[in-house]
């Protein structure tokens, strides 16, 4: 027998949160849906498995995420760049990436005991104030420096 089961289906999508279009019936337990009339009858059929909620279906962004990589790609060749480098990476990212790298080479130096610590810590803070323009700079300086001793 067909039965109408519109109205049970909203009453489920009340009770479990859902819309209509997700809830799912057991095909062979129509009779039983059809004879529960409370929510707690519902509950029951959820927890049995005789009713049950679909997930959602998104739509799918792997495509548009594609060719938006390819787009990114296009018009970054030398002739196509406008403006100055800056407007392309930050200040506070060449300053961060400039700085680690002087330190990392004011390190290496203290390493093969080419500076001493008084040398080392004196080029650190100039490289922190921003007295160290370069790391071909930060070079001539410990250079200087080995020279005056």
């Amino acid at each position: 027998m067909v039965v109408n089961l519109s109205k049970k289906r909203e009453l489920i999508a009340r009770v479990l949160g859902v819309g209509a279009n997700r809830v799912r019936f057991e095909p062979d337990k129509l009779d039983d849906i059809a004879d529960a009339i409370t929510r707690e009858d519902m509950r029951s059929l959820i927890k049995n498995g005789t009713i049950w909620t679909v997930k959602v279906r998104g739509i799918s962004r792997s495509r548009a995420e594609r060719k938006l990589k390819t787009r990114r790609k296009h018009g970054t060749s030398a002739g196509s760049k406008k403006g100055k480098k800056t407007a392309r990476v930050g200040k506070k990212e060449v300053y961060v990436k400039r700085t680690k790298a002087m330190r990392r080479h004011l390190k290496i130096l203290k390493a093969r005991n080419e500076i001493n610590r008084e040398t080392f810590w004196a080029l650190y803070k100039k490289i922190k104030g921003g007295n160290v323009r370069s790391l071909s700079h930060l070079r001539d300086l410990a250079k200087q420096a080995k020279t005056h001793k």
